[in-house]
C-alpha cells in the first residue's frame, strides 16, 4: 500500500485535475489517509484470497453513480479486475495475468527486465502503454499527525531528550524475512547502553518475537528496558510513533516502507528477499543483503532450515552500517 503512493504521485503529476479514489481492504485505510493525493479510499470488505463474487457485483454496481473515467490494477489477481468490470468503468488498465481477458480492456504485458521493482511496475500503469517511463520516479512520502505523535509521545512515557531507536521485527510474509530476535537484542542493548530509547513495533502476531527481545534487554542498560508496542497501536499511531524515530532498523516489510516513506534514517537486513524489488525508497538508508548461494529464495520459510541468509549478518554489521549512516552529512 505504501508503494502504491508512487503511482497516485505520477498520475498527479501528470494529470492535474486527476481526482484519485483508492479500493482497498479497510485496514489500509489509516495509511491511505496519509496520502495527499488521494480523495478518500473506498473499503473493499473481503478478506485476503475470498472470491465474494456477489459482493463484488454489489460493490461495482453502487460505483457506477462514480462515473470513474478509469481503473488501474495493481493486483495482478483475476478477482481484482472484478469490480471495475462491474463498475463498468470505460477504461481498465493493468498487467496481464490470472486470465483477466475481457475484465481488462487496456491489458499490458510486463517486461519484468526492463521494470525488476515493484514500484516501477505500479508507476508503469499511470501511463499510456507505449510511454517511456521516467528514470526518476516521485517516493512514497506520508504525512504525519504531529498533535497524534506528541500524544504517543507521551502515552508510552518516550522522554524528550534522547534519541529513538525503532526496531521492526516483524515480517508477515513468513519467518524466513526476519531477522533472528537474539540479533535484535544484541543491536538493543548496544544502543540502550549509549543512553538511547529502544521501541519495538509490531502487530499482534509479532507480541512474541518483540517479547523475547524485550525480556534479554531488561535491566541490562541503566535500569531501561525496550518499550514494547507490538500490539498496542494503531496502525495510524505506529506511523506517527515511527515519525519520531531517529534511526530504525527493519526486515523487508510493511514498517520498513512506513519508515522509508516517513524519511526516516534505516538500515534493512534482506535474506530472503531482495532489494531488487522492494527497496527502502528514501535516500537516508542503507541495506545487508545476503551473498549465500540460496539467497534470496522468496520462501515464506527456509526450505532448508538453516536460516543462514539472516543468521550470517552479525548485530556488528548492522550497527556499523547504522552509525555510518547516521554519521553522514544531512542533505537538503
Amino acid at each position: 500500500m505504501v508503494m502504491s503512493q508512487v503511482l497516485y504521485r505520477v498520475l498527479v503529476d501528470n494529470r492535474p485535475d486527476v481526482v484519485i479514489d483508492v479500493l482497498a481492504p479497510g485496514w489500509s485505510e489509516p495509511i491511505i489517509a496519509r496520502m495527499p493525493e488521494v480523495r478518500r479510499a473506498i473499503n473493499l470488505p473481503l478478506g485476503h484470497g475470498e472470491l465474494g463474487l456477489g459482493r463484488r457485483r454489489a460493490l461495482g454496481h453502487d460505483l457506477r453513480k462514480e462515473h470513474y473515467d478509469q481503473a488501474i490494477l495493481l493486483p495482478n489477481s483475476l478477482k481484482s479486475a472484478l469490480v471495475p468490470f462491474f463498475a463498468g468503468i470505460e477504461r481498465r488498465t493493468g498487467w496481464r495475468g490470472e486470465w483477466r481477458y475481457g475484465l481488462l480492456n487496456d491489458l499490458r504485458i510486463l517486461d519484468q527486465e526492463a521494470l525488476p521493482l515493484m514500484v516501477q511496475q505500479f508507476a508503469a500503469l499511470g501511463f499510456d502503454a507505449t510511454a517511456q517511463l521516467p528514470v526518476q520516479l516521485p517516493a512514497p512520502r506520508l504525512q504525519v499527525d504531529g498533535a497524534q505523535a506528541a500524544a504517543c509521545r507521551s502515552k508510552f512515557g518516550l522522554v524528550d531528550d534522547s534519541p529513538i531507536l525503532a526496531l521492526c521485527p516483524g515480517a508477515e510474509f513468513g519467518g524466513a524475512k526476519r531477522w533472528p530476535a537474539p540479533y535484535y537484542a544484541e543491536l538493543a542493548q548496544d544502543y540502550l547502553q549509549r543512553g538511547w530509547q529502544v521501541v519495538l513495533f509490531g502487530s499482534i502476531k509479532d507480541q512474541d518475537v518483540t517479547g523475547e527481545i524485550a525480556a534479554a534487554c531488561d535491566g541490562q542498560a541503566r535500569g531501561s528496558a525496550c518499550i514494547d508496542l507490538a500490539g498496542r497501536t494503531a496502525l495510524a499511531e505506529a506511523v506517527d510513533m515511527l515519525s519520531l524515530a531517529d534511526a530504525v532498523v527493519s526486515n523487508d516489510s510493511g514498517l520498513m516502507h512506513i519508515a522509508a516513506a516517513l524519511g526516516r534514517p534505516l538500515v534493512v537486513v534482506y535474506g530472503a528477499t531482495s532489494p531488487g524489488f522492494t527497496p527502502p525508497l528514501n535516500d537516508n538508508s542503507a541495506t545487508l543483503v545476503s551473498t549465500i548461494d540460496c539467497a534470496p529464495c522468496f520462501q515464506r520459510e527456509c526450505p532448508l532450515g538453516h536460516h543462514r541468509c539472516m543468521r550470517d549478518t552479525p548485530a556488528s554489521d548492522v550497527a556499523g552500517k547504522l552509525d555510518a549512516l547516521l554519521a553522514e552529512p544531512v542533505t537538503a
